[in-house]
């Protein structure tokens, strides 16, 4: 019997960084993700950039101790390749505490 890997959850690390007052490279992903997971784990908020490192064009401020989920699965079968690319790399600002990305990709063999 044959398995569909896309069925099958796969757990990449977790991205994660401490906040300096400067530009940091929270991560990069290393698996194309179906489930997001972004969580402020500090007291300041942290401005979030998707590929700048120069964190000049924000996607989102994230108020502290703020988390979102972000579900990238295709309910109504419109765009079942829809998510974010492998070698997406995500950069953070913000005066102290640390940000982290967890995502949950199907396997890929």
């Amino acid at each position: 019997m044959s398995v569909n890997n896309s069925e099958r959850a796969e757990w990449p690390n977790q991205l994660k960084a401490t906040m300096t007052g400067a530009d940091v490279l929270i991560g990069t992903l290393t698996k194309k993700p179906v489930l997001m997971f972004m969580n402020n784990l500090g007291t300041v908020a942290i401005d979030i950039a998707v590929n700048d490192p120069t964190v000049t064009n924000v996607w989102m401020t994230f108020a502290p101790g703020q988390a979102i989920a972000i579900d990238m699965r295709d309910k109504a079968h419109l765009a079942s390749n829809f998510g974010a690319d492998i070698g997406t790399s995500y950069y953070g600002n913000g005066a102290s505490g640390d940000f982290a990305i967890s995502y949950i990709s199907a396997l890929d063999t």
